[in-house]
């Protein structure tokens, strides 16, 4: 997959185990805040959105990176927003990649965390990514199903709804297979291909770093 690389949006509602299961890998965080950039409280945050335990900032963090439009777009209610920065174990690469059917483009996972103020509580209302390919960007939304991050939506200027609505619902229980579970719905098949490939990655990706342990 030459043109392809992951920086990972994720939209979580959010993922169970989202601080615990990001124990294997090194964090750096930032946030941003819509209308003025504030450095977020070094708290446990708790999604009140399904299950998902949200990393809190933590000593060092970096403030004032700025979050992607096409993130802000999918979080309208969003005051602030923190990006993460995972390593993926080296140990469960093969796996990702044997699970997915594709080759990770990076083993540095990024991801940006959505909260809003209400009441005077800060709380997590979803998670990101965004997956490039052949200079395309392509934001993934994350919902939580058992602790597990699923795809909520997928968003990408240009390409067919038909497409993109195809891979709602899926997790890492899903083989996202191009010509399997998903077709080409009016996306020409090299480019289609590539997309579902790269989202398969990503989602196996989401489930080592955040999500609930699984036995298989």
């Amino acid at each position: 997959m030459k043109n392809l690389r992951i920086l990972t949006i994720i939209g979580l509602s959010v993922i169970g185990g989202f601080a615990s299961a990001c124990s294997n890998g090194t964090t750096t965080t930032s946030s941003n805040t819509t209308g003025a950039n504030k450095p977020a409280t070094n708290t446990a945050v708790v999604a009140n959105t399904g299950a998902t335990n949200a990393a809190a900032p933590t000593t060092g963090e970096k403030t004032g990176e700025e979050t992607p439009a096409s993130v802000k777009a999918a979080f309208p209610d969003a005051q602030s927003f923190t990006k993460q920065h995972k390593d993926i174990p080296k140990d469960v690469i093969a796996e990702i990649e044997k699970e997915a059917g594709a080759k990770l483009p990076d083993t540095d996972h990024h991801s940006y965390l959505a909260f809003s103020t209400t009441g005077g509580a800060r709380r997590q209302i979803g998670a990101a990514t965004i997956v490039t390919v052949s200079g395309k960007e392509i934001v993934v939304v994350y919902d939580s199903k058992n602790g597990s991050p699923i795809i909520k939506e997928i968003r990408a200027d240009g390409v067919s709804n038909d497409f993109l609505k195809q891979f709602a619902g899926k997790g890492h229980d899903d083989k996202i297979t191009f010509g399997g579970t998903i077709k080409a719905g009016g996306v020409d098949e090299t480019t289609a291909k590539a997309i579902t490939s790269a989202i398969a990655v990503d989602v196996m990706t989401m489930q080592t770093l955040y999500g609930a342990a699984h036995s298989h």
